[in-house]
């Protein structure tokens, strides 16, 4: 069973904008079948509970490890899941699917365990989001040495060019700013 993967099924239900149904359906992928049954009734569970999924990251992040652990306990209880076998053409997998019939209780429950088996499995402080301000993604620190500060490159490079910038506007107030 790939709990990395589920994790990172909660990575990108945080970073979706969940304005309307479309933007769930594009979470999902139009063709998969969460995309295809999904409803209005799941879209505001998606909601309420992407809220909470980014406070187990802040709270990881912020070093409050306890506060993380708490909320994950009530995720996974608001969303039990039961394992099931799947295969393909003979090959066997595991797949933590939710006890509902509802997309949201399917989808949720593989990834709030997912977060949670990566808790328990590299802690807490391995949770992260993003330093640029104008970002605030959250992410997984895959990182060797727990030292990821951005959710992604781009996000990094863009950071460290403005403060790049403000030190050398800092430097000489005479450069324009931009520069």
């Amino acid at each position: 069973m790939d709990f990395d993967a589920y994790a990172r099924t909660a990575v990108d239900i945080v970073n979706t904008p969940l304005a309307d149904l479309p933007d769930l359906v594009t979470l999902f992928g139009a063709d998969s079948w969460a995309g295809r049954q999904v409803t209005e009734k799941d879209l505001g569970v998606f909601r309420r509970t992407q809220r909470r999924l980014r406070d187990v990251f802040e709270h990881g992040a912020g070093d409050r490890a306890t506060d993380a652990v708490t909320e994950l306990n009530a995720l996974l209880e608001a969303f039990p899941v039961r394992p099931r076998i799947s295969g393909h053409q003979g090959s066997w997998h595991m797949h933590v699917t939710g006890r509902g019939a509802s997309v949201s209780a399917e989808y949720l429950a593989g990834a709030v365990w997912g977060l949670a088996a990566w808790l328990c499995e590299h802690g807490s402080a391995r949770f992260g989001v993003c330093a640029d301000e104008r970002c605030g993604n959250v992410y997984l620190d895959t990182s060797s040495n727990c030292c990821r500060r951005f959710c992604s490159e781009r996000c990094a490079t863009r950071s460290h060019v403005a403060a790049h910038r403000a030190r050398k506007r800092a430097a000489d107030p005479a450069l324009p700013i931009g520069r």
